[in-house]
């Protein structure tokens, strides 16, 4: 357990935290919302420089809160209460609710299956190979909520086996670029995507949504599914092309893959009664989760409705649901993270940080405040490892900013929200699935820094012209 812990980073993270601390409250500032923003930064800053596992660093700052009082000064009783806050809050259950219900999808066997289906159409060329594992990593999307589960567990094993059987072998270098690099590029870059395209597809989506609510907007699954989805779907589109053009494979056939598919789908079998009752599920939380406001059933509810099905049909048995550690990590580390978010924001700290830069853009129409504020937010990406950490340090106060420049709140919240993940690709430690496609040695990380910032440009032009244009049709501006 002592090797999870750098006793380093952990000192820099404490220097870090007690320097804020001591330098006095800004005018306009209260002091234990300032002594607040020392822990959140602190708590952050490891989590950046892995001083400790996320889990860790995330109980560290909840006991901070909860033994500094700066929460509820003077009253011991509220400040154990509010620093546990976070624990209540239902969109943090609905990310571990959904990790459960992604358990299903691989237990069963579904989602393999979907991807080796798609690869067996499209899998002709190296174009449609690429594709069709996209379509599969879409369409799973909206249900698993860890897209380092989706890539990870479902696509990235299915990627590199189709690889080597192509003449791509991981060990020997001269045939990376016969077909793995591309594929290696292809599906990261589309997980980055379709992350980006379903409130439910990423831990840090929800996140967004409950930092945007505390400023007082408020954003569905169906309302970010709706604004994200013409510009996603352009940029999930483009993406194989792009590569295709710029870094395409030296293999352009391959003819025997929809064959290797085929073989592995019959070694599979038929649909099993456990993956018709997995489709059920799925088809039952989508319809709650888009039509939720209708039905009045909230979205945490739907998940809930969805895991006491697979429960009782023993798609899932309780021991799955307990034996999911990165469901329960999410719960802990997102509570924490989420619990510190918040009270910057009750506590006036948010507010005062809007307002101050707010008055430097005073003279800007929102139209050029608009993307000055999402290129400043997109490529500060490169100082982090995580979406969450992303989100969790800087959303807030630029959300803050962007409203305080008049700017379209639904549309700047959801535009925001999905930047850390439109740049998960410009390092090869941008995002959860990034070490584990780098790591497959297909790409070298001068081509992965390269077409990484090549496809972030693309990606941004996207969802600024396109984007925009459609978020004028459907009214969020």
């Amino acid at each position: 357990m002592m090797k999870e812990i750098k006793p380093v980073s952990l000192l820099i993270t404490l220097a870090i935290g007690l320097s804020i601390w001591f330098i006095p409250a800004p005018e306009g500032v209260k002091s234990n919302a300032w002594h607040l923003l020392a822990i959140f930064i602190s708590t952050v800053a490891g989590i950046i420089m892995k001083a400790a596992p996320m889990g860790t660093m995330a109980m560290l700052g909840i006991t901070l809160c909860a033994a500094t009082q700066v929460l509820a000064p003077g009253d011991a009783g509220k400040s154990i209460a509010h620093a546990l806050s976070g624990f209540g809050n239902s969109t943090i259950w609905l990310i571990g609710l959904a990790f459960f219900i992604a358990r299903g999808f691989i237990k069963t066997g579904l989602g393999t299956r979907l991807a080796y289906n798609f690869i067996r159409i499209f899998g002709k060329g190296p174009l449609g190979l690429a594709y069709g594992l996209n379509i599969a990593d879409l369409l799973l999307a909206p249900a698993i909520p860890s897209n380092t589960a989706r890539a990870g567990g479902v696509i990235f094993p299915i990627m590199k086996s189709i690889a080597i059987n192509m003449g791509s072998v991981p060990e020997k270098p001269e045939t990376h670029r016969r077909i793995g690099a591309f594929l290696t590029l292809s599906s990261y870059n589309a997980n980055m995507i379709t992350s980006s395209m379903f409130l439910t597809a990423t831990a840090s989506n929800p996140m967004a949504q409950k930092f945007a609510k505390d400023l007082g907007i408020t954003i569905s699954w169906g309302s970010w599914a709706w604004a994200a989805l013409i510009p996603g779907l352009v940029c999930f589109l483009l993406i194989p092309l792009y590569l295709y053009k710029f870094y395409g494979p030296e293999l352009r056939q391959t003819s025997d893959v929809p064959q290797i598919a085929a073989e592995k789908l019959k070694e599979m079998g038929p649909v099993t009664k456990q993956e018709w009752l997995m489709v059920t599920t799925f088809i039952t939380l989508l319809i709650l989760w888009i039509f939720g406001s209708t039905v009045q059933v909230d979205a945490t509810t739907g998940a809930l409705i969805g895991l006491c099905i697979l429960l009782l049909t023993n798609v899932l048995t309780w021991e799955d649901v307990k034996a999911e550690k990165g469901a329960w990590d999410t719960i802990v580390w997102f509570s924490s993270l989420v619990m510190m978010g918040s009270y910057l924001n009750s506590l006036g700290f948010v507010g005062w940080f809007g307002n101050l830069v707010g008055k430097q853009m005073g003279q800007m129409s929102w139209q050029m405040a608009f993307p000055l504020i999402i290129l400043v937010y997109s490529y500060c990406h490169y100082m982090f490892a995580s979406a969450t950490a992303q989100a969790a340090a800087m959303y807030p106060v630029f959300l803050a900013v962007g409203i305080s420049a008049g700017i379209p709140g639904t549309m700047l919240a959801i535009f925001l929200g999905a930047c850390p993940t439109l740049m998960g690709g410009i390092t090869h430690y941008g995002h959860g699935p990034a070490p584990i496609f780098f790591g497959s040695t297909y790409v070298d990380m001068r081509d992965w820094w390269k077409h990484g910032f090549f496809l972030s440009v693309l990606f941004l032009a996207v969802w600024f012209l396109i984007g925009g244009g459609w978020w004028k049709l459907i009214g969020l501006w």
